[in-house]
């Protein structure tokens, strides 16, 4: 299974003065794949946007929390 992302960014910038102004315009689209594994829950994967930041949340069957294991450091 494939999960695939796409999108359009566009953005204009504008600077102004008494004496001149400039406007920049700058646009794309962008397409990502994604190779899910094969234990992926695909009915129920969610996605979120916040603050220009995309969250994709894909579970797995049969997947756990790993245990907390301490690790000693050496000096």
């Amino acid at each position: 299974m494939v999960l695939q992302i796409s999108g359009e960014r566009n953005v204009e910038k504008e600077d102004k003065n008494d004496k001149w102004q400039r406007l920049e315009r700058s646009s794309g689209k962008f397409l990502r794949r994604f190779q899910l594994p094969e234990n992926a829950k695909v009915d129920e994967i969610k996605a979120a946007m916040e603050n220009g930041v995309l969250s994709v949340n894909v579970p797995k069957a049969g997947a756990k929390k790993p245990d907390a294991k301490a690790i000693e450091i050496s000096r």
